[in-house]
């Protein structure tokens, strides 16, 4: 049977006390000085070094070559005090969570006035010293503000604003603090070469982790792996499944698939999660983790190792490589996503489903649900390509009228910066500035929805409809759409009208509406109109069902088009080709380097697999 790792290797000098400086500097000063004071009151987390450094400081106080910052270690006072010594009369350490009350203040009262029995002081260490009721403090506080000259009080709390004011205002005040990843690494190596124990890369952080900063928490989780290691070492995958952590295999596998938008890639890793029998909860907390790490490096780039702690060579390059992918903002919005579901996940009866939620959210890029509704509203009221063939027109310019209201309505749906609203405003410009080289329209005639059913001037000698010019051009315009149609430039001149409004023109629900790559080529059509003899062009029909009110039956046809890539993409064979490929792409990239170097050095910091399709 072996003494725990904490107990075996518990400091017996200031020296030795790693992560406190701030307050064993101060100490070891006094100490020197001979400026030492009656009470001290130790506060800190649980496990970083109080009760220990209060045993210390009874060793220097009770050395005898004090006044000293270090202790011996030969005097009998030393040799009693130190790690694994049978403890002195003069030293009582209380446990006062079990001894708070007030007969145990007036026990310790009678038994400070006693003379020590060997050493220079009688000192009292009090441990968990915020358990004393209030009464109990009471009852010591004369005792503590005017001691004996031989007695000195050490106090130690983790919460010291538990202990009344009036004691802590009699005592000297040192917080500890967690001790930093860093120099706990450090300190684990130490231990255990010291242990003759080799330790595989990456479990020093993962022990690190699950000890909080706490020393004593921390060597209780190393002396439990190196209690179940196989001959004589301590390897990751061991490290991983003792304490329970996701493995970083498949956080990769997680944020290359985010990365790539594989949504079939990340679901898989779902149900690996769950059927593993990892806890969903520690997978979101793991995940966060390493979205904070990729944030970290995406801002700081090759200065963020003092905030990573160690991590192995190859894991860093992985991670450099994804934060670069992913990209600062987009690593920002999913670290703020994952945050808040970890936070919903408390007490959650089905942490499964907020897991796969979690990251049906994390797939859907940023401003989804915006282009969304654009798309809604556009199918709505909004252009012809999808109300046009469903709409039955009113008698007259009754119809081209409702077009142009709808069409209006529906403008202001459309998310500002989309594509349909650029082609918009850059169709409305060439409209305006066709008709003011024409002369036959004003600009202002041609600007916003609200001017659409005005009618404009027209030129000499050209038709004249009492029912607005929005709908003059529907008669001529029927004979110009077919493809062997020879229609003059008389008979087509109404049609130049069209350079106008083209959110009205948009939504009118019949054939003679206009498209908007007619629209947005304004200089085409004078040149129609200069040669009378010139017949249609046989792309004319195509353009127009391409942009026109035609457009409905090319906009259903896309996704059929990119159905052989977008359906198979997800599907089982190439969404698992891709996570394969993603899997092994550094093996890609060497292979590369040894084909050709400069393929290599071009494809290797610059990309990253995303999907297969074909």
């Amino acid at each position: 049977m072996t003494t725990a790792l904490y107990r075996r290797y518990r400091p017996d000098t200031f020296q030795e006390v790693i992560g406190q400086d701030h307050v064993t500097a101060p100490l070891m000063a006094a100490l020197r000085a001979d400026r030492v004071t009656h009470a001290y009151l130790f506060s800190g987390p649980r496990g970083c070094g109080k009760t220990t450094s209060a045993r210390i400081l009874a060793r220097c106080l009770n050395c005898a070559q004090a006044p000293t910052d270090t202790p011996c270690g030969t005097c009998p006072s030393c040799r009693d005090l130190a790690t694994g010594g049978p403890g002195s009369l003069d030293v009582v350490e209380i446990d006062a969570a079990s001894h708070n009350g007030v007969d145990d203040a007036r026990d310790l009262r009678e038994r400070a006035a006693f003379a020590p029995a060997r050493d220079r002081y009688k000192i009292f260490i009090l441990d968990e010293a915020h358990m004393v009721t209030a009464q109990g403090f009471n009852a010591l506080l004369k005792l503590v503000e005017e001691p004996p000259a031989h007695v000195k009080f050490i106090f130690a709390t983790t919460e010291p604003e538990k202990v009344i004011g009036t004691i802590r205002s009699r005592t000297h005040h040192y917080p500890f603090r967690l001790v930093p990843p860093d120099v706990l690494e450090g300190y684990l190596g130490h231990l255990c070469q010291a242990e003759g124990v080799e330790i595989g890369p990456g479990v020093f952080p993962l022990v690190v982790r699950a000890g909080g900063g706490s020393v004593r928490d921390t060597l209780s989780v190393m002396d439990q792996l190196i209690g179940g290691a196989h001959d004589g070492g301590v390897d990751y995958q061991r490290a991983v499944a003792l304490l329970g952590y996701t493995d970083t295999t498949m956080l990769d596998q997680c944020v290359d698939a985010i990365a790539a938008s594989d949504g079939a890639g990340v679901f898989r890793v779902v149900d690996r999660v769950v059927s593993s029998g990892h806890d969903p909860r520690r997978f979101v907390e793991d995940l966060l983790a390493r979205l904070r790490d990729l944030l970290v490096i995406a801002l700081a780039g090759s200065e963020a190792g003092a905030a990573l702690g160690s991590l192995p060579v190859d894991e860093l390059e992985r991670m450099d490589l994804q934060a670069r992918t992913m990209g600062a903002a987009a690593l920002s919005r999913a670290a703020d996503t994952t945050a808040q579901a970890l936070t919903a996940m408390v007490g959650a009866t089905s942490p499964r489903l907020q897991l796969e939620l979690l990251v049906a959210r994390l797939l859907i890029p940023a401003g989804g649900a915006a282009r969304g509704g654009g798309v809604a509203a556009g199918g709505a009221g909004g252009p012809a390509g999808s109300a046009g063939p469903m709409a039955s027109p009113a008698p007259g310019g009754a119809g081209v009228g409702a077009g142009t209201g709808a069409a209006g309505s529906s403008a202001g749906v459309v998310p500002a910066g989309s594509g349909r609203e650029m082609a918009a405003q850059i169709a409305r410009q060439a409209s305006a500035e066709a008709a003011g080289r024409r002369g036959g329209q004003r600009p202002e005639n041609a600007g916003g929805p609200e001017r659409v059913g005005s009618p404009a001037p027209t030129a000499p000698g050209a038709p004249h409809s009492d029912a607005g010019w929005g709908a003059a051009p529907a008669a001529p315009s029927a004979p110009a759409a077919g493809p062997t149609s020879t229609a003059p430039a008389s008979q087509a001149g109404p049609a130049v009208s069209w350079d106008g409004p083209n959110d009205g023109a948009a939504a009118s629900p019949g054939p003679s509406a206009p498209s908007a790559a007619a629209a947005s080529r304004p200089a085409e059509q004078p040149s129609r109109a200069a040669a009378p003899s010139a017949p249609a062009a046989p792309s004319a029909p195509a353009a127009q069902g391409s942009a026109g009110w035609g457009a409905a039956p090319a906009a259903a046809s896309a996704p059929v088009a990119q159905g052989g890539v977008a359906a198979g993409s997800p599907g089982g064979g190439e969404a698992a080709d891709a996570e394969m490929i993603r899997t092994r792409w550094e093996e890609v990239l060497e292979a590369a380097k040894r084909s050709r170097r400069a393929t290599w050095a071009l494809v290797g910091p610059n990309s990253r697999p995303g999907t297969v399709s074909g």
